[in-house]
């Protein structure tokens, strides 16, 4: 028993993690013991896990869909790009070097053992392992040293499902096209399609369907229409279209920053009925009418700092400021709200110090050591607890940090300016916690909804289950595991 199935796709975005997410909760109402797993991931979304490390969002959801805690094991290669000094590479949770590794042939080999090494320990311990490609196969031209797609397979000799997009057009020509450039040996793991984000009567691609499977020989396994409730599920991405504008009141306004990370912080707003969220886009400016401007983490502090002011959005934040608007950092964001950025050791890009927004009187000096942990505090204004992450390079320093945004363990966290407008943290994550973001919202006058996030994540995820039962051959998916 093979006891392990791949889902790959004809190019990034074409919904693979949704599918592995919904098949892991299937197999799991089949009492099965079932683990996601990524072998290579290329996202600034990511989260802390129980034993220390960090993954990718994506994973960390397929763990919930599973019914288990994220692990490190689940996406031991993390590739995290960073500002212009080239790629984070995180080993089985750890950061390894701040740049990519220059001798691509030796370092490939040493990601692929590693990849194995969590790979061998997850299907020894379930019944059954969904694997998530990355990108496509049909990049030849990264055959050799792939460890993320077919390199993994053949190495593991785990079967492939192939999913294409057929919303982004020419899904028959993704998916044939694919078949023609693999190498034979490739080929052979092949052995079904899906085709995915359909809208209307999926009935009306039986022939392109027909064509497809004539053209590759491969078992068609299903047409999958548009996943309505996606949005209502923790983004892979740094923006999820769906999330851009949604809802209606208390007004959020989140900067869409050049390497915005981590921005399913914003989910649980985003499915409160009393929450207007906007995604701001590059160009446009800060609307008059926000109530909260939300600046999110970073990968590049400085960097998105220059970002930000080429928007103008360092004068439309003083306006908001001005006209008693309220003003949230998170993480990166926490660190731009300050007097002065510096980064002397060149950390996240080219040494120096860049100056602040100078809402909160602190400053940040960026470090080698990097912060991962999951932990509770409560927060100093509402006395509400909540379990939040950090996951962040640098240490922030100064007066306001004498009226702290929450306390762990009695020791202040993050700051808040002497008027209570502005506030920063370290913490991501924290809007999960039910009681913090309903004490929060009410503050604001905002009547928070009656079924928590928690609550609404799993439900989706169960629609989500219901949703590939009801299209695919989820049976059929499966047997490949056993083949």
């Amino acid at each position: 028993m093979n006891n392990a199935v791949m889902i790959q796709g004809t190019a990034s975005d074409v919904g693979k993690s949704l599918v592995v997410a919904g098949l892991c909760r299937a197999a799991r109402r089949r009492e099965l013991s079932v683990a996601p797993f990524k072998p290579q991931n290329l996202s600034n979304n990511a989260a802390v896990t129980a034993d220390g490390g960090e993954i990718g969002r994506a994973q960390a959801l397929q763990a919930v869909a599973a019914g288990l805690a994220p692990h490190t094991d689940m996406n031991p290669v993390l590739l995290k790009p960073e500002a212009d000094a080239g790629l984070q590479v995180i080993v089985h949770g750890r950061r390894r070097t701040g740049a990519a590794l220059a001798d691509r042939e030796r370092s490939g080999a040493e990601l692929l053992a590693a990849v194995m090494e969590s790979f061998e320990r997850l299907r020894a311990a379930h019944d059954l392992v969904v694997v998530e490609g990355a990108g496509s196969p049909a990049e030849i031209n990264l055959r050799a040293r792939d460890i993320a797609n077919m390199g993994f397979a053949t190495r593991a000799e785990v079967p492939v499902v192939l999913v294409g997009d057929i919303e982004r057009g020419g899904v028959i020509a993704q998916l044939v096209g694919t078949h023609a450039v693999l190498e034979p040996g490739d080929l052979q793991l092949v052995r079904g399609f899906i085709v995915n984000k359909f809208r209307g009567d999926p009935r009306l691609f039986d022939e392109g369907h027909d064509a497809i499977a004539l053209r590759t020989g491969w078992r068609g396994l299903g047409v999958l229409p548009w996943y309505e409730d996606a949005w209502r599920l923790p983004s892979e991405d740094a923006v999820d279209p769906g999330k851009l504008e949604r809802g209606a009141g208390f007004h959020v306004v989140c900067l869409e920053l050049s390497r915005i990370s981590n921005v399913d912080d914003l989910d649980p707003l985003a499915s409160e009925p009393g929450v207007r969220l906007t995604m701001l886009g590059p160009g446009r400016p800060v609307p008059a009418d926000a109530d909260l401007v939300l600046i999110p983490g970073t990968k590049s502090t400085r960097g998105d700092l220059a970002f930000l002011r080429e928007q103008g959005w360092d004068v439309d934040i003083v306006a908001h400021h001005r006209r008693g608007g309220a003003i949230l950092g998170i993480c990166g964001g926490y660190q731009m709200l300050g007097r002065v950025v510096a980064d002397p050791e060149g950390i996240e890009g080219a040494p120096g110090e860049t100056e602040g927004l100078g809402l909160l009187d602190v400053t940040t000096t960026m470090t080698p050591e990097k912060r991962l942990a999951e932990t509770w505090a409560e927060h100093v204004a509402t006395g509400a607890r909540f379990q939040g992450y950090e996951i962040h390079v640098g240490r922030t320093m100064g007066p306001d940090l004498a009226r702290p945004f929450a306390r762990v363990i009695g020791e202040p966290e993050g700051a808040v300016s002497a008027d209570g407008l502005v506030a920063g943290s370290y913490f991501h994550g924290l809007f999960r916690e039910d009681a913090f973001r309903r004490a929060w919202l009410s503050e604001r006058g905002v009547i928070p909804a009656a079924c928590g996030h928690g609550a609404t994540v799993e439900s989706t995820l169960d629609g989500l289950a219901d949703h590939i039962e009801e299209h695919c051959d989820v049976d059929g998916i499966l047997a490949l595991a056993r083949s």
